[in-house]
């Protein structure tokens, strides 16, 4: 099934991300390389925001997050950057991963590159802003023909639905019919007809009638139409009945002196109002100092205005408003764009305002400009980040200090009694030297001397092991490209007296050309390994085996022999400073070697280990990163 699911990723054409709990990437899906055009290695640890409108972007990120996370999942579109210049539409779904213990882990992050389908869309969009416009001119304008002396020729459904005419009850009719007795009787019609055809159109606003007798408020457009010959062929009426926006203008006059008063000093906020289609009517202080508009240049233009472009392209200012109707209220924060162009993070409240009727006027709208406050909680989580490194790197360096000063107390320990021990032989022979000096006694006296002789030397092999252990945590580690056959080499060479001695047979199997290492450290491990294999073989003939090869990610070595092996209880106390487990008179040996050996693949950032059954032989191990080496080529 697992595998199933690996492949799915594979091959599925959806760019799939994983994220960490701080919206990092954590995995990503050829997909997702494809889509973006970054390989995997280029988006790994990089934060959501890296393939944002506005690459880093992490205020918006960290929004829509929690959003997420607040929801359980968060759908959104917007643009998203390629490498290089390119950018394409996206709809990308943020939803947050929780593990078996339903602990919350990160976020999967799915993403489908819509452009095509955006484009078309929008083309679909403008076809039917175009259509809307067009039925909604039909629907709300009263249309229709008149010959040159004002007599209607035609008639439009938003004709009918005004004045509640049907067609055959008012073509030929004069269209002195909509108007008031008083104006009839001055001839204001006649006069209107007379500055059309002279100017070409007249226009104005005031009370007609309608078929029932009840009057409208309207705005109406008188326009002379010429042929080819330029001779007048007639007259077109637009009527657009007004009564319930004259209602609502006197209603807003009412009160917009108070409001006026109350927001315009407000200059933290920026407060205004919109009509019903998103227009701005009213334009304050406090609007003018955070977006850079000045009520002239702002009022009649939608609000549309201070949003994105991607914010627009996917309706967002419409679907504000939509919300604030639905619900009353629509909050939310986001970038807005002030007039020179500069983005700000703003707090933004839009409600819908409605009259006593029932009926919606507009909506208010109030903008916080939160940019500094943003900026410093940005500050704060970096500063934090930053505290919380160094209190991580503290702590690491507290561990290793802790390690080290528990070392350096059981390395004193020992120190001191092993230290001792060949001081008080060397005393010990001195004093019966001393005390036989008298006595003649030349037999005893030379064997005193061996002995002193043999303390001697094995303090002075202890203080030389001793300063070499101490010596490998001090020096900075050089690390160059060592051949691997070369180490082996130089090693047995070095040893090359004890193998004749011992008659060892050694066996090398070695599938790796070079490690990245210290050459001389490297010898010695080697070499001290191959010391403890040649020693510790009681009476019989050494067979050591040497092997290295690539493992798992890491070059491994291995050093196997068929000596007296070790108690599986003390198998892992080899490795302690001066920790022996045979005598000295058997196995001579300061019990440095294997400390040594350790510290030095501890350098190397490597680890060692050993295997061993008593009398069944031993077998060390120890292993480099496979980064740092080249395989042996047969």
């Amino acid at each position: 099934m697992l595998s199933n699911c690996q492949s799915l990723l594979q091959t599925i054409t959806v760019g799939i991300f994983m994220l960490d709990v701080d919206g990092n990437i954590t995995y990503c899906n050829p997909a997702a390389s494809a889509i973006t055009g970054y390989s995997a290695q280029e988006l790994l640890l990089k934060p959501l925001s890296f393939i944002y409108n506005y690459k880093g972007d992490t205020t918006k990120l960290d929004y829509e997050l929690g959003l997420a996370l607040k929801k359980g999942s968060l759908i959104s579109e917007g643009w998203k950057t390629k490498k290089g210049d390119g950018k394409f539409w996206a709809e990308m779904i943020l939803s947050p991963l929780y593990d078996d213990q339903n602990k919350w882990t990160g976020y999967s992050c799915i993403l489908h590159d819509i452009s095509d389908k955006k484009r078309k869309e929008l083309e679909v969009r403008e076809n039917e802003e175009r259509f809307r416009l067009m039925v909604e001119g039909i629907q709300d304008y009263s249309i229709f023909m008149m010959d040159p002396h004002g007599y209607i020729m035609s008639w439009n459904e938003g004709a009918k639905r005004i004045t509640g005419y049907n067609p055959d009850e008012i073509i030929g009719k004069h269209f002195s019919i909509f108007y008031r007795k008083e104006d009839a009787e001055s001839k204001k019609p006649e006069k209107e007809l007379k500055i059309a055809i002279e100017t070409g159109r007249y226009e104005e606003e005031g009370w007609r009638v309608k078929k029932n007798g009840s009057i409208f408020w309207a705005n109406i457009a008188v326009t002379a139409l010429y042929n080819e010959q330029n001779a007048l062929i007639g007259l077109s009426k637009v009527t657009l009945d007004t009564t319930e926006r004259k209602k609502n203008e006197e209603a807003l006059l009412q009160s917009e002196e108070r409001y006026r008063l109350l927001v315009e000093q407000v200059a933290d906020y920026g407060i205004f109002m919109m009509d019903e289609k998103g227009r701005i009517i009213s334009w304050n202080a406090g609007a003018k100092k955070i977006k850079g508009y000045t009520a002239n240049e702002i009022i009649g233009k939608y609000f549309s205005i201070f949003y994105p472009e991607e914010d627009i392209l996917k309706g967002k200012p419409a679907d504000e408003l939509k919300i604030a109707r639905a619900e009353g209220k629509y909050e939310e924060e986001g970038w807005r764009i002030r007039k020179d162009g500069s983005r700000f993070w703003a707090n933004i409240v839009i409600t819908a305002v409605y009259n006593k009727d029932g009926s919606l006027l507009g909506f208010s709208k109030v903008t916080r400009d939160l940019t500094e406050r943003k900026e410093a909680e940005k500050a704060l989580r970096e500063s934090y980040n930053r505290y919380r490194l160094i209190a991580n790197q503290l702590k690491v360096s507290n561990t290793e200090l802790s390690d080290a000063n528990e070392e350096l107390e059981q390395f004193t320990s020992i120190v001191s009694h092993d230290l001792q021990e060949p001081v008080r032989t060397i005393k010990s022979f001195l004093q019966l030297l001393d005390m036989n000096l008298n006595e003649r006694q030349t037999a005893d006296l030379k064997n005193y001397i061996h002995k002193a002789i043999t303390a001697a030397n094995r303090m002075k092999e202890l203080i030389q092991n001793v300063l070499q252990y101490s010596q490998l945590s001090k020096v900075e580690i050089v690390k160059e490209t060592v051949s691997v056959n070369e180490l082996f080499s130089e090693a047995l060479q070095n040893i090359k007296t004890s193998v004749e001695a011992s008659k060892a047979q050694i066996t090398i199997e070695n599938e790796v050309a070079t490690v990245q290492g210290n050459r001389i450290q490297l010898v010695q491990l080697i070499q001290n390994l191959l010391t403890n294999a040649v020693k510790f073989s009681d009476t019989k003939t050494p067979e050591i085996k040497i092997k290295c090869r690539n493992e798992e990610g890491n070059i491994k070595f291995t050093i196997s022999d068929n000596g007296i092996g070790i108690a599986e209880n003390d198998v892992n106390k080899v490795f302690e400073i001066f920790r022996r487990l045979n005598t000295k008179k058997k196995y001579p040996g300061t019990g440095i070697g294997l400390a040594i050996c350790k510290k030095i693949i501890d350098r190397h950032g490597g680890h060692i280990w050993a295997e061993s059954k008593l009398g069944k032989g031993t077998t060390f191990y120890f292993t480099l990163k496979e980064e740092t080496t080249e395989r042996q080529h047969a």
